[in-house]
């Protein structure tokens, strides 16, 4: 991950400062799959997960 990349943690502070809760961060996430896997995929890889980490989230994204 470069320097230029945001964090996990900062993606997710600022979803919940524009309001969004873990419900809405779900369906967010399941959009994303659903209609970008391969960029849903390359953006979890930029915010800093691991592969067991983005193979979990696209999981349960896929199941939502």
């Amino acid at each position: 991950m470069s320097a230029s990349n945001i964090t996990r943690e900062q993606w997710v502070e600022l979803f919940e400062a524009t309001g969004l809760d873990e419900a809405m961060m779900d369906r967010w996430h399941s959009e994303f799959e659903r209609r970008y896997p391969a960029q849903h995929q390359s953006f979890l890889h930029w915010i800093g997960l691991s592969e067991d980490e983005i193979r979990a989230v696209r999981s349960h994204s896929q199941t939502n």
